[in-house]
């Protein structure tokens, strides 16, 4: 059996349009757009659902996400606040089980910081979950990036232990993907064996890449993971 999902990131929806100088409300609208053309069990938004975590815009955000039928499912990033609890309380998620998969979330976000720290109670946390996912192939997903993007993305606002995260995973064989965003750009990494993804930005790339996008994935039963980033 096949199971399908989409990744989407970054939307830095503000109170007001433009944000970063551009329409991040008009562009996530065109995303969404995209995304209810495509068959997905669930989207996934991995964190900076708005650029300054007001209540207005996560209430923006919630209806900007309305035409979605399928579940959603969010983590937060260095942009979001305590509002996002209140307005998303719903969709916040630590583990969703698609068929013989898990997606499992870890918080990497550091209060009033831009770069990704994982604690020591977080990633005893994570632990535990992995040792009681029954799922026969696990997808982690969290906001920072755990590895160098080569790219002009500046490596020290990203995830800053990623060898604590990593001594975690390598106890698990099963784990075929570590997910994220931050970084407005698609990009692909390979370590032992295990697939790393980055997702692009519904509002801008960092990168000269103009177009916005979405991640789109299809898992089989059989453990194998596709994924073709969408561009709008």
């Amino acid at each position: 059996m096949v199971h399908n999902f989409v990744q989407i990131s970054d939307c830095h929806i503000d109170d007001t349009a433009k944000s970063m100088g551009v329409d991040t409300h008009q562009n996530l609208a065109q995303v969404v757009k995209e995304i209810t053309t495509v068959e997905s069990e669930a989207v996934f938004i991995s964190g900076d659902l708005t650029h300054h975590g007001t209540t207005k815009s996560y209430e923006k955000l919630k209806a900007l996400l309305s035409p979605i039928r399928s579940d959603i499912f969010v983590i937060g990033g260095n942009h979001d606040s305590d509002k996002l609890n209140d307005v998303f309380a719903q969709n916040l998620f630590k583990k969703i089980s698609l068929g013989a998969w898990d997606i499992i979330s870890v918080d990497s976000v550091q209060k009033d910081k831009t770069s990704g720290y994982l604690t020591v109670n977080t990633l005893t946390k994570l632990n535990k979950r992995l040792s009681l996912s029954t799922a026969k192939y696990i997808i982690v997903m969290l906001h920072h990036p755990v590895v160098p993007m080569n790219s002009t993305w500046d490596d020290t606002l990203s995830l800053k232990n990623p060898q604590d995260l990593f001594a975690v995973l390598n106890k698990y064989a099963k784990i075929r993907a570590v997910l994220f965003g931050h970084v407005h750009e698609s990009a692909e990494f390979n370590r032992q064996g295990i697939k790393i993804i980055a997702c692009p930005s519904t509002a801008m790339q960092f990168t000269d890449e103009k177009r916005i996008g979405f991640n789109y994935y299809t898992l089989s039963d059989s453990g194998h993971l596709d994924y073709e980033t969408q561009w709008v």
